[in-house]
């Protein structure tokens, strides 16, 4: 798809949607996802073919406030719909950009990325280089920490876990739990998880991943969606 057609088609999904807000996404150099939403009426053909500027200083590890200013530029065909938002808002994925040069920034993990995929075909040891994500996470019923000057403590709790066998449920405990380290695979009433991590396949396809299942990990309370 050329880029005029790319256009085209992000400014009929912001039609057909009635989107009110585009939101810029990118990652820092550690991979922690950042964003800057544009109301739908500031964004306009030259936004998205030349991007948007942004203050680099203020990402941790990138840009001294003397050279601060940066450009994000959308991946057009990276569009969807993001199924959480209030309000009706567009997400494009960004590369980071030098505005001096037009080049990639260096700490930018798409173009650390891009640069590998290139090396790759450089030295011939493939044509693809292929990413995929594999989201593996924890669910906890109740997280507490405190760090302070007089003491320190944390506390992770979860309904699954093994020592809740003995908790008091209003008079009664059914005592479904799996031992440490043995929930793997788990099936249901000891895998709590189950319709949690369905509704997340689905939000996955909502957002363009094709997921392909979802299970009970090792841990408790530790989930993975693949895809």
């Amino acid at each position: 798809m050329s880029k005029n057609s790319a256009v085209n088609v992000i400014f009929e999904t912001i039609k057909n949607n009635e989107i009110k807000f585009v939101d810029f996404r990118f990652t820092d150099y550690s991979g922690q996802w950042l964003h800057i939403s544009h109301c739908v009426d500031a964004v306009d053909e030259e936004a998205l073919t030349k991007g948007v500027a942004f203050d680099g200083s203020s990402v941790k590890a990138w840009k001294e406030i003397n050279e601060s200013d940066m450009i994000l530029m959308p991946q057009l065909d990276s569009a969807f719909v993001d199924p959480f938002s209030t309000h009706a808002t567009l997400v494009l994925f960004c590369d980071v950009i030098e505005p001096a040069s037009g080049e990639g920034y260096s700490r930018d993990p798409r173009f650390t990325a891009k640069k590998a995929e290139d090396y790759l075909k450089k030295c011939g040891f493939g044509d693809v280089a292929y990413f995929g994500p594999e989201p593996e996470f924890f669910v906890f019923d109740d997280v507490r920490f405190e760090a302070s000057s007089y003491g320190n403590f944390y506390k992770i709790d979860s309904e699954e876990a093994p020592h809740n066998t003995s908790k008091d449920e209003d008079g009664k405990n059914l005592g479904r739990r799996a031992s440490i380290k043995s929930a793997y695979f788990a099936p249901t009433p000891i895998d709590t998880g189950q319709d949690l991590r369905a509704e997340i396949i689905e939000a996955m396809r909502q957002v363009g991943l094709v997921p392909l299942l979802h299970h009970h990990e090792v841990a408790t309370s530790q989930f993975e969606c693949r895809a």
